[in-house]
Parts: C-alpha cells; sequence; structure tokens
C-alpha cells in the first residue's frame, strides 16, 4: 500500500477536523456546565485547526477538500452519556489522522501533526474522565485498537 503524500494526509487530517465540528455541535447541546464550555472550547480549537489547514493547503496548492452539509455520527446522542462517550470518540479518530500525518510530513508540518496529536490525546482523556470512563488513557494514543 502506498503511503499518502503530506498534502493527502493533511487532507485527511481536515476532513477529520470538518467532521470533529459537526460532531461538537451535537455534542454541546447535550452538556451543561463546565461539561457545555469543554465542548465550546473543543469545537474552537477544532475550527481554528481547520482554517489553518486550508489556509496552509491552498498556499501549498493543493487540493483542499470541501467540507459537508453533514456526516453519519457512530451513534445517536440522545442523552449525557452519550454526547461524553461521541466527545471521546471524536477526539480518538481526528487524532488517528494526525497520527497517521506523521508518517507522510516533516519538517514544521511533522511538528504540526504531532501537536495535533497530543492536544487531541490529551482532550480524549479528559473527556473519559468527565464520562467516568476507564481506563481514562490510552497506550498509543491515534492507534486503532
Amino acid at each position: 500500500m502506498r503511503q499518502p503524500s503530506a498534502g493527502e494526509a493533511l487532507a485527511a487530517a481536515l476532513s477529520a477536523e470538518y467532521a470533529a465540528i459537526y460532531a461538537y455541535g451535537r455534542i454541546g447541546v447535550r452538556l451543561s456546565g463546565a461539561a457545555r464550555d469543554a465542548a465550546h472550547q473543543a469545537e474552537a480549537a477544532h475550527r481554528r485547526r481547520r482554517d489553518a489547514l486550508v489556509v496552509q493547503l491552498s498556499t501549498a496548492g493543493g487540493a483542499v477538500p470541501p467540507d459537508r452539509a453533514g456526516y453519519a455520527l457512530p451513534f445517536p446522542v440522545t442523552d449525557r452519556a452519550s454526547a461524553l462517550r461521541l466527545a471521546v470518540e471524536v477526539e480518538e479518530r481526528t487524532a488517528a489522522h494526525w497520527r497517521a500525518a506523521l508518517a507522510s510530513t516533516t519538517g514544521a508540518e511533522r511538528d504540526q501533526a504531532l501537536a495535533a496529536l497530543v492536544e487531541y490525546a490529551v482532550r480524549a482523556t479528559r473527556w473519559r474522565k468527565t464520562a467516568g470512563l476507564t481506563p481514562s488513557t490510552v497506550a498509543f494514543p491515534g492507534r486503532p485498537t
């Protein structure tokens, strides 16, 4: 199997950012208090990373995948527990795309991918703790289990 180019890997990460933003719109409405604030902050972080990637890929002349009108969620979000479970999954899935980008990138792009992977792994841990899930951490963030 061919390793994707840096541009392809970053485009895939951008698509994951789009999906994360969509999901946080569904997550936030099922939370309250500090958890809702954390969801808004997470969504804002994904939006910042999305915006930076769009500029980066556009400037480099690479393909910028379009955002979709909607994304399929892995399960219905009907209450606080399912919203927290989805928040964990969103961060893990997005981290996986950035982990995959590590193999295709170098220099500043690799630093960018590593920073995203670490940020999302930490956020997934915080969501697990908020949800009362154990273990609260995973051995290799972003790696399929």
